[in-house]
C-alpha cells in the first residue's frame, strides 16, 4: 500500500512537472537583461532592445513576453517594433523606466529631426503593460519651439500603428515627451486603460492620447495633465468610447482639428462619458478649418463636470493654428451632437460657444441639463452663431437665447 501511494504521488508529482515545463515553454519570457541591456541610465540599450524584440516576435510560443524589468532606467533612442509575428499575443511588460536622451543633438535621427521615439506597428494582438514610466525628457525640445523654432520635427514619444486587437494599460505612466504623448495610428478594435500622461501645461503639442484612423477603441480609467489636448480625435475615427478620465491641465478633449487646407475629415460616432475638467483651456470641444470638407456627426458628450475650465463646451468653426485664415464657403459639417449634463464652473466668460459657419451651419445639437457658473465674478454666458438645435431638460444655464430651432 505504501509503494502503491508513493508511486501515485511521483507520477502526480512527474505530470505536474511536465504540465509547469510546457506552461512555462508556451508563455515564454525574454528580459532585455538577457540580450545585453544595462538599465544605469546612461549606457546605449537600443540594440539589446531590438535583439529582445526580434526573439520575442520571433517566438512560436503561445503569448511571449518581452519584460523590461523593475528598478533600472533604460536609455533608448528611436526604435521600432515592427510585426507581424508568429504569435497572435505578443506581451510587452514594461516595469522599468524607458527613458530617452536628455539634449535633442543626442538623438539619433535622420534628416531634419526624429519623427518617433518608440514606435509598434502591424503587430496584431499586441498588449503592451506595467507599472512603468515612459520619459521622453522633451524640456530642451519645448525650449526650441518657444524660441521661434517652430519648424525643428519633434518626436512623437509612443506610436502603436497598423494593428488589430491591441492592448495599452496596467499602471504605465508617460512623461514628457517631445510632442504627442501616445499616438493610436489607424488601429481596429484598441483597448486603453489605467495609464498615466503627464506633461508641464506651458509644453508645446503634447497632445496625451491622439486617435487618427481608428475604429472601435476604448480610452477608460486614465489621467491626462498636458500642454495641449488632454485626447485628441482626429480624421478616419470612428465608433470612440471614451469614459472615466481626469484631464488637466491641457485643452480638454476634442474632436479635430479638422478639414486643415481643404482636406477631407470624416470622424463619427464618438461617446464620452464620465470625464472631468480641471483647470484646462477647453473641456469638450470640436474644432474644424475653413475650406475644409467633409463632417463630424453623431458624437454625444454626457456627465461632464467642469472645475475651473476656462471654456467648457466649444464648437470652433474658425480653428486656425499659426497661420493666416479667412473665411470659405466651405467646411467641415457639424451634425448630430449632444452635450447632456455638464456641470460645474466655468473660470472664461463664454461657459458654452458654439461658433459655426453661415455657409455649412451646425445642425442637430443639442444641449440637456446644462449647469454651469462662473468660478469668478463675471457672469457666465452662452454664445453661438449659425447653430441649428435645440436646448431641453429641467435646466440649461447659462440660458441660451441663440440656438436656432431645427
Amino acid at each position: 500500500m505504501i509503494i502503491g501511494n508513493m508511486f501515485k504521488f511521483s507520477l502526480f508529482a512527474l505530470i505536474t512537472s511536465l504540465i509547469v515545463a510546457a506552461s512555462s515553454a508556451n508563455s515564454r519570457i525574454f528580459s532585455v537583461l538577457d540580450y545585453g541591456a544595462i538599465g544605469d541610465g546612461h549606457t546605449d540599450d537600443t540594440k539589446a532592445f531590438a535583439k529582445a524584440w526580434e526573439a520575442t516576435c520571433g517566438s512560436s510560443s503561445s503569448s511571449p513576453t518581452m519584460h523590461v524589468p523593475w528598478g533600472k532606467a533604460f536609455l533608448i533612442h528611436p526604435i521600432s517594433f515592427s510585426g507581424p509575428c508568429k504569435s497572435k499575443g505578443v506581451n510587452v511588460e514594461i516595469d522599468g523606466d524607458v527613458i530617452a536622451p536628455r539634449e535633442p543633438s543626442e538623438w539619433r535621427c535622420g534628416g531634419d529631426g526624429c519623427e518617433r521615439w518608440i514606435h509598434i506597428e502591424s503587430v496584431d494582438g499586441i498588449s503592451v503593460g506595467g507599472h512603468g514610466m515612459i520619459d521622453g525628457r522633451g524640456d530642451k525640445w519645448w525650449q526650441a519651439v518657444k524660441q521661434g523654432n517652430r519648424n525643428q520635427r519633434r518626436p512623437t514619444a509612443f506610436e502603436i500603428a497598423k494593428s488589430n486587437n491591441v492592448t495599452l494599460g496596467g499602471g504605465l505612466m508617460f512623461k514628457d515627451s517631445p510632442r504627442m504623448q501616445v499616438v493610436l495610428n489607424h488601429l481596429n478594435s484598441v483597448n486603453v486603460s489605467n495609464i498615466v500622461v503627464r506633461a508641464p501645461e506651458d509644453s508645446p503639442n503634447t497632445d496625451g492620447i491622439h486617435v487618427t484612423g481608428c475604429t472601435d477603441a476604448f480610452i477608460d480609467r486614465s489621467i491626462v495633465g498636458t500642454g495641449d489636448d488632454c485626447i485628441s480625435i482626429v480624421d478616419g475615427s470612428s465608433f470612440i468610447t471614451i469614459s472615466n478620465i481626469i484631464c488637466g491641465p491641457g485643452h480638454g478633449i476634442s474632436i479635430g482639428s479638422l478639414g486643415k487646407h481643404g482636406a477631407n475629415g470624416r470622424v463619427e460616432n464618438i461617446k464620452v462619458s464620465d470625464a472631468v475638467f480641471i483647470g484646462t483651456q477647453n473641456g469638450a470641444r470640436i474644432k474644424t478649418w475653413q475650406g475644409g470638407k467633409g463632417y463630424a456627426r453623431n458624437i454625444l458628450f454626457e456627465r461632464i463636470l467642469s472645475h475651473e475650465s476656462r471654456n467648457t463646451i466649444v464648437i470652433d468653426q474658425f480653428y486656425c493654428d499659426h497661420e493666416q485664415c479667412g473665411i470659405s464657403d466651405s467646411a467641415v459639417q457639424i451634425s448630430n451632437v449632444t452635450y447632456r449634463k455638464v456641470l460645474g464652473t466655468s473660470k472664461g466668460e463664454a461657459a458654452v460657444k458654439l461658433d459655426c459657419s453661415k455657409a455649412v451651419p451646425c445642425r442637430d445639437i443639442v444641449v440637456e441639463d446644462i449647469e454651469l457658473v462662473s468660478s469668478d465674478d463675471k457672469k457666465a454666458t452662452f454664445e453661438c452663431n449659425n447653430v441649428y438645435g435645440k436646448a431641453q431638460g429641467r435646466r440649461v444655464v447659462p440660458y441660451n437665447p441663440c440656438l436656432n430651432l431645427m
